[in-house]
């Protein structure tokens, strides 16, 4: 693999621009994509463990009640 690497001419550096800057520009668009997938579940994360505090803050602040509507324990 290596004797054929070093056979093959290097483009020259007018040619080779376009394709450098093609790559940068995939490179920062899956970057882009990426950061943007992981601030979506973030969001979504987020949301989730608030609704779920919330719920445990009510469901504590709300004394059990017994079988006639009693609290319990009386």
């Amino acid at each position: 693999m290596a004797a054929l690497l070093a056979q093959l001419p290097a483009l020259p550096l007018h040619e080779a621009g376009k394709y450098v800057a093609g790559a940068y520009i995939a490179l920062f668009v899956v970057v882009v994509v990426y950061v943007a997938v992981m601030a979506i579940r973030v969001g979504r994360i987020e949301r989730e463990l608030d609704e779920r505090s919330e719920r445990t803050r009510s469901s504590s602040a709300e004394p059990e009640r017994g079988e006639a509507g009693e609290p319990a324990g009386s």
